[in-house]
């Protein structure tokens, strides 16, 4: 567990095991759990039935180096949905899934 966000994302992991992973991205510390942690978790009910895990979830990820990430993932296997390209809103990002059907979006801020 972990592996996308260290490899593709640049993530530096702090523990990882088959259940459950803690990471440090961007000046966050994350937290990942595998699905069956959440057999009696809450969110049991939110997540029955659904047939894509991280359908519909977009993770942006501010600070991120859309063109390096998106070089990553393209040389790994992983989906890029978009490449690197300058926004309007004075970012550059990139569309990348992850392996669990998430979509990060790396960004950084345009210089003037």
């Amino acid at each position: 567990m972990g592996a996308f966000f260290r490899d593709v994302l640049g993530a530096e992991i702090i523990y990882a095991d088959e259940d459950f992973a803690a990471i440090a991205l961007l000046g966050s510390i994350l937290m990942l759990h595998a699905d069956h942690s959440y057999l009696d978790n809450p969110m049991t009910g939110v997540i029955t039935g659904a047939e894509t895990r991280g359908a519909g979830v977009e993770l942006r990820l501010y600070g991120a180096d859309p063109d390096a990430v998106e070089k990553k993932a393209a040389a790994l296997g992983h989906v890029v949905l978009a490449g690197s390209i300058d926004k309007p809103h004075g970012l550059r990002e990139c569309y990348v899934v992850g392996p669990d059907g998430y979509v990060f979006v790396p960004s950084a801020r345009l210089q003037a």
